[in-house]
């Protein structure tokens, strides 16, 4: 009731799945407590203190730190505040994409000039343009179904036209071409998403991260405009439309690497949380722009221990340690990183039910034969036969080895993958010359 999600839901996340397993966490924290309550409930609850307190009575390893007006500040959203959704971001919403700085205001946790801002109640960031219904309406032709591009539990993303310069919408097939997702709001934790994306992509830029142009918050819609990439994820590449070559399995991989490392590096510090094949997209020149930064957040700082969070993200790509724990470091990424190098060695999904019983998780199926140089070629994409020489495959799966180590101290760290892919880079460019 609290939540309005069956206990069993097998259509959800596999993290998901089982609402009791999912929910306990949120709810034994004060803050957290609105990120799971059903939207529908907005503004119709009166005292969300009696939920938390018998939550607390319920688990006594619960915190006890908490004051009633803490819970009555997080839950002001609940309870008939007439404030837009951003009037809550300081006290909820980053609280998920910035575990380090819970109930901080937003604007002390910032110190870019770059970064986003809380203005009179408004979201601001200099970085990006605030886009009117209107003009995205336009711009996708009132939202036209052959303009879908794709859909998912997130929502739909169209395609759209606009002006280069002015960003103003043009006629198809003019001007800039723009990808503009429309995202559901089931529950608050989809606003939280929505934050995150404009959070990071909105602060940081590199050639290998997707570009966002801009946002509309208009009607209670939440949508994002971004760049648009023509050729799509490279999940539809590997999976669906066909196959790629040795030398341009290779190139998303290095691109991939630098996105991930420039993510890591330490004055960025932020630890994507939900890398995997669907949010690496390629551009006309296969070039990698990482995508997908709804459950983004910031990673320890120097001695600090792990950040602790509830697990979420796409169930075979997450670390061991972290799905047994729930501590988050950028180590995780790498080990989702090298989930998705195997992916591409192997033209296959990290899991297939439709194999044979030891080959439905591909990591524990794969890591035997990388291990042995004779039987790596008899395991490794039959569409790549003859593109690769053996000293590179064993290369790149003595790299995929390393970053699917079960222990996370053994995985290398993104920028030392960046390295080693160069340097494979260029063995392949000199066997293979343009």
């Amino acid at each position: 009731m609290l939540c309005g999600r069956r206990a069993v839901d097998r259509n959800r996340p596999s993290l998901e799945r089982n609402l009791v397993d999912w929910a306990k966490p949120y709810l034994k924290q004060t803050r957290k407590i609105v990120r799971v309550l059903d939207i529908h409930l907005k503004g119709r609850m009166t005292n969300i203190t009696f939920f938390h307190n018998a939550i607390r009575e319920d688990d006594s390893s619960a915190s006890t730190t908490s004051t009633d007006d803490q819970v009555e500040e997080v839950a002001r959203p609940y309870v008939g505040s007439s404030s837009s959704v951003y009037s809550v971001i300081d006290k909820a919403c980053f609280g998920c994409t910035r575990p380090s700085t819970v109930g901080q205001n937003i604007n002390t946790c910032i110190s870019s000039d770059s970064a986003p801002q809380i203005e009179g109640g408004e979201l601001k960031s200099p970085n990006l343009k605030i886009f009117s219904l209107r003009e995205l309406k336009a711009a996708t032709r009132s939202f036209c179904p052959d303009n879908i591009l794709g859909e998912g539990g997130f929502g739909v993303v169209y395609k759209g036209w606009i002006d280069q310069h002015k960003l103003t919408p043009t006629k198809p097939g003019t001007g800039l071409a723009v990808a503009v997702k429309i995202h559901k709001q089931e529950s608050f934790l989809g606003q939280e998403e929505w934050l995150a994306e404009i959070y990071y992509l909105g602060r940081y830029y590199h050639s290998n991260l997707v570009r966002l142009i801009g946002y509309c918050t208009e009607d209670g819609r939440l949508l994002l405009v971004y760049e648009f990439i023509p050729r799509g994820s490279l999940d539809n590449h590997l999976f669906k439309r066909g196959k790629l070559s040795w030398s341009v399995r290779m190139k998303v991989a290095l691109g991939a690497a630098k996105g991930l490392a420039f993510l890591h590096s330490t004055e960025t510090n932020v630890i994507h949380r939900n890398f995997h094949c669907s949010n690496i997209l390629l551009d006309s020149n296969y070039s990698v722009k990482l995508s997908g930064f709804g459950l983004a957040t910031d990673g320890p700082t120097g001695d600090e221990s792990p950040v602790s969070t509830c697990v979420m993200g796409t169930y075979g790509y997450a670390a061991p340690e972290y799905v047994a724990t729930g501590h988050l470091t950028a180590k995780c990424d790498v080990f989702s990183f090298g989930v998705v190098l195997l992916e591409m060695l192997f033209g296959r999904r990290v899991l297939d039910m439709n194999r044979p019983s030891e080959q439905h998780n591909l990591v524990d199926w794969a890591k035997p034969y990388l291990k042995q140089t004779r039987k790596i070629v008899l395991v490794l994409d039959i569409h790549l036969k003859g593109q690769y020489s053996l000293g590179d495959a064993i290369k790149i799966a003595n790299i995929a080895l390393q970053c699917t180590s079960n222990e996370a101290k053994h995985r290398p760290k993104m920028d030392e993958v960046v390295k080693a892919l160069e340097e494979l880079q260029v063995s392949i460019d000199e066997t293979h010359p343009k």
